[in-house]
């Protein structure tokens, strides 16, 4: 797992499909759903961890993104 994409396309595997509208919200929702995916063992745990790894990343770039565009 390297991108959000890649997770985007577990999530769909399992019938999940996020788009809230905006990009912070949707890694927020993907992450919960990514979790519940892991605790119902459908999901390994090296994948959760190098998933669960991607969305933080991309949630903090995201949240640097908005505070850029704020200033």
């Amino acid at each position: 797992m390297r991108t959000l994409y890649d997770i985007q396309q577990v999530l769909k595997r399992f019938g999940i499909f996020v788009y809230l509208g905006q990009r912070l919200y949707d890694i927020e929702l993907m992450e919960i759903e990514f979790k519940k995916l892991y605790e119902a063992g459908l999901i390994e745990d090296k994948l959760f961890k190098s998933g669960i790894l991607v969305l933080k990343r991309e949630h903090r770039l995201e949240e640097e993104r908005q505070n850029k565009e704020e200033m």
